[in-house]
């Protein structure tokens, strides 16, 4: 993930997201991501973030992110309100009562870049067409 200053990522990243560190240079860090490596790396240039609408909302695009159980998700979005995270997508509860129901987030990282925390109902609906 393209970032502007490793201060700000290991701050976000590690603090209010959480994520253990691993190693680390000058110009990156590794984060374990529930046991994925997520690397941030120095980048003054970034590419613009566009927009798709799903839902009535303005997806920010592109973006990546976790699915997490529902308990670990509602915990999750109580720690990034107490820490005074802006929501591009407040964490709302889509398709409710029917297959696929969901819990979804979207907020950016101090660099801009996009992230979804999802949690589903039934982990079978996944990736269920």
């Amino acid at each position: 993930m393209a970032v502007d200053d490793l201060g700000a990522a290991r701050w976000f990243y590690g603090e209010v997201l959480g994520l253990a560190e691993g190693r680390s240079s000058g110009r990156w860090i590794d984060w374990n991501l529930q046991g994925h490596q997520f690397v941030t790396h120095l980048a003054a240039d970034r590419p613009k973030q566009i927009h798709n609408p799903v839902d009535g909302h303005d997806v920010p695009v592109p973006h990546f992110g976790l699915i997490l159980t529902v308990a670990d998700f509602q915990t999750f979005a109580e720690r990034l309100k107490t820490a005074g995270i802006e929501f591009v997508i407040e964490p709302y509860v889509r398709f409710e009562g029917q297959p696929g129901e969901q819990w979804t987030m979207f907020f950016l990282d101090p660099a801009g870049n996009a992230l979804e925390f999802k949690a589903f109902a039934d982990d079978s609906q996944i990736f269920k067409a």
